[in-house]
């Protein structure tokens, strides 16, 4: 069985923590076999991830985690950025015409910044005649939400549509909590996980768990300690 964590964050995200060759090494350190940059509403990380994955031995799916309007989102294989703050199936749509698919992460999850797609938002989108062929899969656990009752709501949802795939991640947004949540599939490279998710034969492999201070505490020592380099991608100096 191949091994994926679909949902992870560099320091193109506003609230990320370690850069792309950190967390390359991290997941093939943890004996990942592919891996999904979704930093926010940004695709830069990913395609650089993507570009560098060879000389780590591991398999990078760029994506992006959108901001809809009503909740967050989670896009696989794409290569372009895609707007922010539209509307759910609009941009699940805009996801389908870039060539990718997406996933619903941690939904109904609250917490600490959290912006999840309600399962009202979910069922409309899966119903829907055209978004409902781009939205393939669940995340039934997130490793770090705050909100634990998350994924059991999840897991719930994921009863009544069994034909949607199932994915566990690990929503890193340090190193140390990445491969935390794992999607099992059958074979081990990013076409194999892909053919695994439109048949929805995905499991997910659950970590140990952080409790909330672990969590928070790591997270705020490493953001503060990676300003610096978030700031130098955020800000890049002008070459002349």
């Amino acid at each position: 069985m191949g091994l994926a964590d679909l949902h992870i964050h560099t320091i193109y995200s506003y609230d990320g923590t370690a850069s792309v060759p950190a967390v390359l090494a991290r997941a093939r350190q943890v004996g990942l076999d592919v891996i999904a940059i979704t930093d926010h509403d940004e695709i830069k990380g990913a395609l650089q991830a993507f570009e560098l994955a060879p000389e780590f031995g591991i398999e990078v799916i760029p994506g992006i985690e959108i901001t809809t309007a009503e909740g967050d989102l989670l896009a696989l294989f794409v290569i372009k950025r895609i707007e922010p703050g539209l509307p759910l199936i609009e941009t699940i749509v805009k996801v389908g015409e870039a060539g990718g698919i997406c996933i619903a992460p941690h939904p109904m999850a609250r917490g600490m910044g959290m912006k999840s797609l309600s399962a009202a938002s979910i069922i409309q989108a899966l119903q829907h005649p055209e978004a409902g062929r781009i939205l393939i899969g669940i995340e039934t656990y997130n490793a770090t939400a705050l909100d634990r009752e998350g994924n059991l709501n999840a897991q719930a949802l994921l009863a009544e549509h069994p034909g949607i795939a199932q994915v566990g991640n690990s929503d890193a947004h340090i190193l140390q909590a990445i491969g935390s949540g794992v999607t099992e599939f059958p074979g081990c490279t990013a076409a194999d996980l892909l053919e695994a998710l439109w048949v929805g034969a995905t499991d997910i492999r659950q970590g140990s768990q952080w409790n909330s201070a672990r969590m928070l505490g790591t997270w705020a020592i490493n953001y503060i300690m990676s300003a610096p380099a978030r700031v130098a991608v955020a800000y890049p100096y002008p070459y002349v």
